[in-house]
């Protein structure tokens, strides 16, 4: 069946070295330690195993002759080839990032051509914020007229929050004090303005953000180095989910792994929670399976969704969309064997996790 895929990113389309094409493999934004590479890991299996059949080589080719074949068909067919083949029905692109190892990513109209999906947009929190031109005292109303005015203009499905790699994820219980807001605008208004990294301000915006009424993603688990691991743990936003609770607005916790057991806790306990297995399911490699099995130990079908957050490669795409399919496939096979679920039970919860959860939840 078709996925819908609930948060990804762009892709950059152009003739990619080993070296480019491998620093893309890795969630690092350094370089890889002498003698070691990217693709010798379990990522760079899983793109070596589900993507050289859709440009004509067998599965496990290695890297140079798969680049080679790359630049032979040139980066827009590669691209079309790799994308078609995740057969996704829907992407929902988070629209923050704009680049990627300094190559701009396809503009969202090329990019849902390339796929052959349909795209909508998930509008990023702190670019908003970052962007919007007021005095400290106007700063919060500005602030919400300027997200109100990013949702329209893009057709938001949903809106995001990068605050576990600006501050952590310990969010008080209470809405910052205007006054508070106000002050910590007037700070990061006299500064650089390069990086939004106030807690108040940010907490700010997680409020702001309820009050659109879309679904609110959260990046939650593991990232690039600029991230302090264990302040993404999910059961850190206890105290705001249960702030957040009466205005009913979704909560997706994204990715969460090594958390991932916590965000299917969160998932389980409150009914505004929801659990990605984005990122995971791709960087785990064979774990896959055992990492979607510890997922379902707790969350209900109904709160789990699929996607890949792939970004800059479009093979990304398809080893998210291939080895969810076969990870799933074997722990449900595994299931059934064990009498725990029948074929029916197995096809529901598989039509749930991969399409439906997600439709039902961004009205799609």
């Amino acid at each position: 069946m078709l996925l819908t895929d609930q948060h990804c990113h762009s892709v950059v389309v152009a003739d990619l070295g080993m070296d480019a094409f491998a620093s893309l493999l890795t969630e690092s934004d350094r370089l890889p330690a002498p003698g070691t590479s990217p693709f010798d890991s379990a990522l760079g299996l899983a793109v070596r195993r589900w993507c050289p059949p859709a440009l004509d080589l067998p599965e496990h080719t290695g890297p140079e002759e798969y680049l080679a074949r790359r630049a032979e068909l040139g980066p827009v067919e590669a691209t079309r080839r790799l994308l078609a083949e995740a057969g996704l029905a829907h992407c929902l692109v988070d629209t923050g990032l704009t680049t990627a190892i300094g190559r701009p990513l396809l503009p969202l109209p090329e990019f849902a051509a390339a796929t052959g999906a349909q795209v909508r947009e998930v509008v990023r929190l702190e670019s908003v914020a970052t962007g919007v031109d007021s005095d400290a005292h106007g700063w919060p109303d500005a602030v919400r007229e300027a997200l109100d005015t990013a949702c329209a203009v893009a057709g938001a499905v949903a809106v995001k929050s990068v605050l576990a790699y600006r501050h952590g994820l310990a969010v008080p219980a209470e809405r910052p004090a205007r006054t508070e807001v106000v002050k910590a605008a007037g700070r990061w208004l006299s500064g650089p303005r390069e990086r939004l990294t106030d807690p108040v301000l940010l907490h700010h915006l997680l409020w702001t953000a309820l009050e659109s009424g879309l679904p609110l993603q959260l990046h939650t688990g593991f990232g690039d180095p600029d991230l302090r691991l264990h302040q993404a743990d999910p059961s850190l936003l206890v105290d705001f989910i249960r702030a957040a609770e009466p205005s009913g607005v979704p909560l997706v916790l994204l990715h969460g792994y090594p958390y991932h057991r916590q965000a299917a806790w969160l998932a389980q306990a409150f009914p505004q929670v929801y659990a990605d297995i984005g990122l995971a399911v791709s960087y785990t490699g064979t774990r896959a399976t055992a990492v979607l099995g510890e997922v379902l130990e707790l969350a209900p079908f109904g709160k789990l969704l699929f996607s890949t957050d792939a970004y800059g490669l479009p093979e990304l795409f398809l080893v998210g969309a291939a080895q969810y399919r076969h990870s799933l496939d074997r722990l449900l096979g595994a299931w059934q064997a064990d009498g725990a679920c029948s074929a029916a039970d197995a096809e529901r919860l598989t039509r749930l996790v991969s399409a439906d959860n997600a439709r039902r939840l961004y009205r799609l």
